[in-house]
């Protein structure tokens, strides 16, 4: 076994330890193999990242403020700020670091679609994060929302579908790679180095420029010849690691020097070097502990601050890399909290909830849907998006999920199709998006 080989076998296996799939080009014909030249091409977005608030935010801290009834202890209804459309809880007093929601709402809420009153039908964590993320609640099949645009829009990336957490089915549509720092990012975008050392590396360009002509003839050599199955694919996944570290290579320029504090930040930075870079589709971010059984306001004083300065960094960072405008943001959470405290300060489970969108294409400066006093969803009209008791209907994830692949233009790919959420024209949510 040579160098070389000795080289690409490591990369695949570092690439395995790090959770990383690997997808060959599949639309690569035997002449590109031999061109040295031949390259993954990039992927130039829109890009899509899932912000999960998981355990269950409460929308009441948020953007669907109640200050009446005994909801919440910390402000009344005369104390509800406003910005544009946007009603939002009044945060900045009571917050334990992080965003407040008056610094947020004044800075992107003319570009931010809230949609109120989504109705989760169920209140436990399994079943509410699936179908959160999925748009199906009675199947472990569907991929989530991430895992399928990733699938449609670029199932060759080398690392397409980016998770950090929850939910995350991909339906065996798309390789679901998991980077968990930024030094494993580092170390993998620089495969054919030493320990990810750009100074260090295995061979000089001249050098590996011969070896990767060699391989490319190689394989155009014997894609002509019948293989083994277990040989094509010991054949493919060595050309895969061929092709894929030299495309992971365009991450190492966005990749930080010094890396944040802040967990969503850092995962943030994985996932936008890997945007930038033209390897990856979306995103998958998630913070936890918003479980809050016991002392509701302090936890949720503590974690929605948090996840706002996360979506900040987002946003202020991919205008740094110059992709703000490519980038689709999506805020959810598997569920709400009970609009009355228990006995240990806390709130439990509620089928009721929230979710918040900006990037291109969507409208901002808009709320869509309604709770009552009680923090019970009214019913929408799916045609004129207003609140209608007679002609509305409860909307459900798998509304958002259809809109959201109309929204992303792969409703009708096969991979959606092929898990196809079966709502009816009469319920789809008409200009949603603007």
């Amino acid at each position: 076994m040579n160098k070389t080989t000795q080289r690409r076998r490591s990369f695949l296996r570092n690439c395995a330890a790090a959770g990383l799939g690997l997808a060959a080009p599949s639309n690569m014909s035997p002449g590109l193999h031999a061109d040295e030249s031949a390259d993954l091409p990039a992927c130039d977005g829109p890009y899509y990242i899932v912000f999960n608030a998981s355990g269950g935010w409460d929308t009441t801290y948020l953007m669907d403020p109640k200050g009446v009834g005994g909801i919440n202890r910390l402000y009344q209804e005369a104390d509800i700020q406003t910005e544009g459309a946007h009603q939002f809880a009044p945060n900045d007093d009571h917050r334990d670091g992080g965003l407040s929601n008056e610094d947020f709402y004044r800075e992107f809420g003319r570009e931010l679609l809230v949609l109120n009153g989504l109705d989760y039908s169920v209140n436990n964590h399994s079943p509410c994060s699936r179908y959160m993320a999925t748009g199906k609640l009675d199947s472990l099949a569907y991929p989530t929302f991430a895992a399928l645009v990733a699938a449609c829009k670029g199932p060759d990336c080398p690392l397409s579908f980016l998770t950090f957490g929850n939910y995350s089915a991909t339906g065996n549509l798309v390789a679901m790679s998991r980077v968990p720092y930024l030094p494993s990012l580092k170390r993998i975008a620089n495969a054919d180095s030493i320990e990810g050392n750009i100074r260090a590396p295995y061979h000089d360009d001249f050098a590996l420029s011969r070896i990767e002509r060699a391989l490319a003839e190689r394989r155009a050599e014997r894609s002509q010849q019948p293989l083994l199955p277990r040989r094509e694919r010991a054949e493919n996944m060595l050309y895969a690691a061929q092709v894929n570290s030299k495309a992971l290579a365009r991450v190492t320029p966005h990749i930080p020097k010094s890396i944040p504090k802040q967990r969503l930040a850092q995962q943030a930075e994985i996932a936008l070097a890997s945007f930038k870079a033209g390897v990856c589709v979306s995103a998958n971010l998630s913070i936890g502990q918003f479980d809050s059984h016991a002392n509701n306001d302090r936890d949720q004083m503590k974690l929605i601050p948090e996840l706002l300065e996360g979506i900040a960094y987002v946003l202020h960072r991919a205008e740094e890399l110059q992709i703000r405008e490519k980038l689709v943001v999506i805020a959810q959470s598997e569920m709400g909290r009970t609009p009355n405290y228990n006995k240990g300060d806390g709130k439990d489970h509620w089928s009721i909830g929230s979710i918040m969108f900006l990037g291109p294409g969507i409208e901002g400066n808009r709320v869509i849907g309604q709770t009552d006093e009680g923090q019970f969803a009214r019913p929408l009209n799916p045609g004129t998006l207003k609140t209608d008791s007679e002609n509305g209907i409860r909307v459900r994830p798998e509304h958002i999920h259809q809109a959201l692949r109309q929204h992303a233009g792969i409703a009708d790919h096969n991979a959606s199709q092929q898990y196809a959420l079966k709502v009816p024209a009469t319920e789809e949510l008409q200009g949603l998006w603007g």
